[in-house]
């Protein structure tokens, strides 16, 4: 089983969820990891899946609406 690592962090729930449903829909599993103090939420993927899921990502969001990449 691949080790999951961040592909990305979302400012919220919300975000965090969107995201989610983004890489859902490119065929990619991702799970959820909120961060200890604060709001954002890490997603987390495959490691083998990490270049397409930042593309997805990428293809699917705002460039303002992503907080951050690791």
């Amino acid at each position: 089983m691949s080790e999951m690592v961040h592909a990305a962090v979302a400012g919220d729930v919300r975000e965090a969820e969107e995201i989610e449903e983004i890489l859902r829909g490119a065929g990619i599993d991702a799970q959820l990891q909120a961060e200890a103090d604060s709001d954002a939420y890490v997603i987390l993927v495959r490691e083998r899946d990490l270049e397409r899921a930042q593309d997805a990502i990428e293809a699917g969001t705002e460039p303002d609406d992503l907080v951050a990449e690791p």
